[in-house]
């Protein structure tokens, strides 16, 4: 039997089938925006900015979005950033300690069981979600909660919530449930850059990082520089660690190099290795002033804050030598097995140095060339020094405190 349809209904279904077929070719756009160089071109902030007020344009009644990108980090478990119209974008470091923060909730949920979760405001058997900081005090009626699940490692999540009382319709969530892969997959590339940033810069500082990240990753690749150079070592230690707990020893060094490694990247020193107890940094740069001014400035707070420090009731003492010249620094190894590092008769003479100021009982020794740089106006001779290795005395300066 065939139903005829009168013009104004005619008029109404052309209109309706119009409306889906706009929002069907808008949220085609809002996946392939999220898929393409524009999108993958912005930071974090842009990004939820952005498909925040695309779903908005949309239709969508979402009042709060956010990410919670879990990453690999030695201080911190994730970021969260946070979007609402009309607001600013906000972003939160997570440290390890956050954790607890989300336990007993269902975005903890969601990211430990890999499947989605719709929570409304009141009382839900996967716990609350009211107190979590970036959803608290916002009136909101209904979370979306959605996993975001990379090839491997941790579980993030994507939340979206509204105001709305009846929450989001069946249609509103089949949409979100639409972009889902390509807002994972963005997002699982900002993830993956984030680690590959913490770690290489955790492990073997920027300057290394930069240079690794930007290709120079071939054995035998090595530059000649200037830098200044430290090498601050415990005094005692080996005895410390034969009398103590070694858990105590752990917890002693950690704190200890809690005190030094600040000290010496706030004076834009790299850290170059540790080894043992012991820490060598150097200060690049084209101005050699710059770099021994720096170099005596961070030696000078890593005394200051060794005079400080104490741990359990252990204090430390520590020798630190500084000298200026020239080093090879690159990558040497074998085969798959490398390491970035400084080599040259300049870094064998900062080590001997050190040596001279365990001998001497000497807080700072510097060389003569350091000492000329830095304008260490209260740097005395401390005396030529026969040096392991070196054919000539070497005259070394000490500081009068």
């Amino acid at each position: 039997m065939t139903t005829a349809i009168h013009a104004p209904d005619l008029d109404r279904l052309q209109r309706l089938r119009a409306g889906d077929a706009a929002s069907t070719g808008a949220l085609l756009s809002i996946i392939e925006w999220l898929s393409g160089d524009e999108c993958h071109a912005l930071d974090e902030a842009g990004l939820i900015s952005g498909l925040g007020r695309r779903l908005q344009a949309l239709g969508l009644p979402l009042d709060r979005l956010t990410l919670h990108l879990m990453t690999l980090h030695p201080e911190f478990i994730g970021r969260t950033i946070a979007w609402a119209p009309g607001e600013p974008v906000e972003i939160h470091d997570r440290e390890h300690g956050a954790r607890v923060a989300i336990a007993n909730t269902p975005l903890r949920k969601v990211m430990d069981t890999r499947e989605p979760l719709v929570v409304g405001a009141g009382e839900s058997m996967h716990g609350r979600w009211q107190h979590i900081d970036v959803f608290a005090d916002r009136g909101l009626m209904q979370l979306i909660i959605a996993p975001l699940c990379n090839s491997d490692g941790p579980v993030s999540a994507a939340v979206f919530a509204t105001r709305r009382p009846g929450g989001f319709s069946a249609s509103e969530q089949q949409l979100i449930e639409r972009i889902l892969p390509a807002l994972r997959n963005t997002s699982e590339l900002r993830i993956l850059r984030q680690v590959e940033l913490s770690l290489l810069d955790t492990y073997i500082g920027p300057l290394t990082a930069s240079r690794i990240l930007a290709g120079r990753v071939r054995r035998g690749e090595i530059e000649s520089m200037q830098a200044a150079l430290l090498l601050c070592d415990l005094r005692g230690f080996t005895e410390l660690s034969n009398q103590l707990p070694g858990s105590t020893v752990l917890g002693l060094l950690n704190a200890y190099f809690d005190r030094i490694v600040p000290a010496i990247t706030s004076e834009g020193g790299e850290l170059l290795k540790f080894m043992g107890d012991a820490v060598l940094a150097f200060f690049p740069g084209y101005d050699a002033v710059h770099s021994c001014g720096a170099a005596l400035a961070s030696a000078r707070a890593i005394l200051d804050e060794i005079n400080r420090f104490q741990y359990q009731g252990i204090g430390v003492k520590a020798g630190i030598a500084l000298h200026y010249g020239e080093v090879s620094y690159g990558n040497i190894g074998s085969g798959r097995r490398l390491d970035f590092t400084l080599i040259g008769g300049d870094v064998n003479l900062v080590s001997r140095i050190q040596t001279a100021c365990s001998d001497l009982g000497e807080a700072i020794l510097m060389s003569s060339p350091f000492r000329k740089e830095a304008g260490a106006g209260d740097a005395v001779s401390a005396g030529a020094h026969w040096l392991k290795g070196f054919g000539e005395p070497v005259e070394l300066f000490r500081i009068v405190r």
